[in-house]
């Protein structure tokens, strides 16, 4: 039987138990009064790794003594610098290899991915999306839209949650698939939506897609690195995320893409630059374009050594844990608690705090949105003002994760307490 209080000792005993709690250790935390602050905002900006200060000096080092001799002689030779993350990557995300690349931001793989993957012909015109997609989503798609001489009005199908709930439905989805049929060109949704926490049915949103002779990809933002992940075996099209949420790469670090095999040597139409050219020929400097015949194909530019440094760091710490699998065992744990907390604290005060958020495994990744009922900002004002991290969306949900590398299950009851405290 739980306790009908919130024990710190008992989050510390959860703590001594879960092997993989020494992770903590490896990242910096804000301080709060001269201590770690409770922070629960992975999913927007990681924790800075330990690693990364002598990741980015030993680049440093490299160009200060070699100069552009770097690109062949660095302990990390540059020329070849983005090849570093292929296993890494795939492993994430669960492809081979030879479809992920490290390169860019994800705005901009999306749009690069969007004129391979969004090819309206004739009647085949229209792209579904969720409704509440990540706002630059949505604006990268109606842009793609009006760039084809589309109809933003009509050419773009949102798919809403049904009156009176938050979250979508995956019949509706399909159903919506089934519905625009013959005339659906491209799906494109958010793998996990960023204001509930949804984890939508990669599998079977792309089989339905692909019954219906549409491309499908998604927005990983808040999966890649949160949730296990198969891109290559469900025959995802594409796919493209950021590294500073989950990877904990650093604001603004690198993004990264996914391109399923089959469409490495196809005919689809795609915007070329040089780093997308054979890599044995590449500086023969020869007027016509060579493809990599790999996911690297859709690069255009040489690698941000610098950008990219602290990406490769974190990565190698998610190695060591044992990849997302094992991290996903030890999320599921923190999310639960998490969950069991904050019914806890609602049950304490008398407060309604409903968690939007799906309690199904299955449908859920490490964030947990809250909804305070009859209290508004000031809420996340007092939790900020006392060391609590978190995320504020208007219209009233507080958005919080409890990311397996270094969140504890002692940060949650601490969190418990400072609620409780704010509520009361």
């Amino acid at each position: 039987m739980q306790s009908p209080t919130i024990s710190i000792s008992e989050a510390k005993k959860l703590d001594l138990k879960d092997s993989l709690s020494s992770f903590r250790d490896k990242f910096i935390f804000p301080q709060h009064d001269g201590e770690n602050a409770l922070y629960f905002t992975g999913n927007s900006l990681g924790l800075q790794p330990k690693s990364a200060l002598d990741a980015i000096r030993t680049e440093l080092d490299d160009w200060r003594d070699l100069g552009v001799e770097g690109h062949f002689r660095a302990r990390n030779p540059w020329m070849h610098y983005h090849e570093l993350f292929s296993e890494h990557l795939a492993q994430i995300v669960g492809a081979k290899p030879s479809e992920v690349v490290a390169m860019n931001a994800l705005t901009v793989n999306l749009h690069l991915l969007l004129i391979s993957f969004y090819n309206p012909q004739g009647s085949r015109r229209k792209i579904i999306c969720e409704a509440k997609a990540f706002p630059s989503d949505r604006y990268a798609l109606l842009s793609q839209i009006n760039f084809h001489g589309g109809n933003p009005d009509t050419d773009l199908i949102e798919i809403s949650p049904r009156e009176g709930e938050e979250l979508i439905r995956l019949e509706d989805i399909i159903s919506a698939i089934n519905e625009v049929g013959e005339e659906l060109a491209t799906v494109m949704i958010g793998g996990v939506n960023y204001y509930t926490g949804q984890l939508h049915n990669i599998g079977e949103i792309t089989k339905a897609a692909h019954k219906m002779g549409a491309m499908c990809g998604f927005d990983l933002a808040h999966a890649a690195g949160n949730i296990p992940l198969n891109l290559h075996d469900m025959e995802v099209d594409f796919a493209c995320w950021c590294s500073y949420k989950y990877l904990n790469s650093g604001p603004g670090a690198v993004g990264g893409a996914f391109v399923h095999e089959k469409h490495h040597n196809s005919d689809l139409p795609r915007l070329e630059g040089w780093w997308g050219h054979d890599k044995e020929t590449r500086f023969k400097m020869d007027p016509d374009y060579i493809s990599m015949g790999t996911a690297e194909s859709w690069q255009m530019s040489n690698a941000p050594v610098l950008n990219m440094a602290v990406h490769l760091a974190s990565l190698e710490i998610f190695k060591e844990a044992g990849g997302v699998g094992e991290l996903r065992e030890r999320a599921l744990r923190l999310t639960d608690y998490l969950e069991a907390t904050v019914k806890k604290v609602a049950a304490l005060t008398g407060t309604h705090l409903e968690i939007i958020t799906p309690s199904n495994h299955e449908e859920r990744g490490c964030q947990l949105s809250m909804v305070a009922h009859g209290r508004g900002r000031e809420l996340f004002d007092h939790l900020s003002e006392n060391g609590v991290i978190i995320d504020w969306r208007d219209p009233a949900v507080i958005r919080m994760a409890p990311v397996p590398l270094y969140n504890s299950f002692e940060d949650i009851a601490r969190f418990g307490l400072i609620l409780q405290d704010a509520l009361n």
